[in-house]
């Protein structure tokens, strides 16, 4: 089994972090969870932190095949779309992608031709497929919980695992969205700490506390030896209580609207209206605190 090379570029203003997958110089390649950048107070979008993989693709001669979302997230907007229109990699994520888009439609009150089959994406994985990159095997396990189309691609001996787990001082990702489930994210974890204690993880976010730098990467071993929130011989019930407890006391992701707007489009912004303006909505009190 042939590993990847890693890496890993991180998005500050989002707490990101998105990975180049490859099999070797002037080989293959995939980019996992890239960022379109987006200006809250004036709504204006930019692609500085996709150009940032784009370019270390082209400086090692990469042909880019892959771009993989490991869910619709809630706290950035993707790039996916466009790296998609600079490279003609295909795009993936989760079959239970479907699901979400059908929930947020309406929500948002999205136009009549908004598909909610997942067309928007080249590639639905369901749990047990495989996929190549390169002289690279992959294969998807689902991992929901934390959002119904929540993926984790395990590529050689290396796991990208969305919002599954945080690194290990700051545990696990919230269960509250619309579609996610503290028991069913549990069970997923507990799928993950089914592999080898020396698979790599990679992360999707860190939000590391006062004294240490964002950290990429860790491993299957100190998840299951040192994850805050699961250590040791947690059993579901307590994890449960206490991921319900914490979630209780948290906001909204701040980009919860703008982002889930494009990214069940696969990265698209809404098409334009009559005017040639693009448009994002935002439902008053449908989503957050009572909604």
């Amino acid at each position: 089994m042939m590993n990847p090379q890693v890496e890993s570029f991180y998005d500050p203003s989002t707490s990101t972090w998105s990975h180049v997958v490859y099999d070797r110089a002037g080989g293959h390649a995939a980019i996992v969870d890239p960022v379109m950048d987006y200006e809250a107070a004036t709504a204006r979008t930019a692609f500085d932190s996709a150009q940032r993989l784009l370019d270390f693709a082209r400086g090692h001669h990469l042909r880019v095949e892959w771009i993989l979302e490991t869910h619709a997230h809630a706290d950035h907007l993707s790039a996916a779309a466009w790296l998609r229109a600079q490279t003609g990699a295909r795009v993936a994520i989760g079959r239970g992608i479907t699901g979400i888009q059908a929930r947020f439609k309406t929500v948002f009150g999205l136009e009549d031709g908004f598909a909610v089959d997942g067309r928007q994406f080249d590639r639905l994985f369901a749990d047990g497929d495989s996929f190549a990159i390169g002289e690279l095997g992959g294969r998807v396990i689902a991992t929901p919980g934390h959002t119904d189309d929540s993926v984790t691609y395990v590529i050689g001996d290396a796991a990208f695992v969305g919002d599954t787990v945080f690194a290990p001082d700051t545990g696990t990702a919230r269960a509250d969205f619309p579609g996610g489930d503290a028991a069913t994210l549990y069970s997923s974890i507990r799928r993950l700490f089914e592999l080898p204690d020396d698979t790599r993880v990679f992360l999707c976010h860190d939000y590391p506390p006062d004294g240490r730098d964002a950290c990429a990467e860790t491993s299957i071993g100190a998840q299951r030896e040192r994850n805050v929130h699961l250590a040791g011989d947690v059993g579901e019930a307590a994890f449960v209580r206490l991921r319900n407890e914490r979630d209780a006391g948290l906001a909204a992701p701040k980009l919860i609207l703008p982002s889930l707007q494009v990214n069940i489009r696969g990265g698209d912004l809404p098409p334009p209206e009559s005017d040639g303006v693009r448009y994002l909505r935002l439902p008053l009190n449908r989503v957050g605190i009572g909604a």
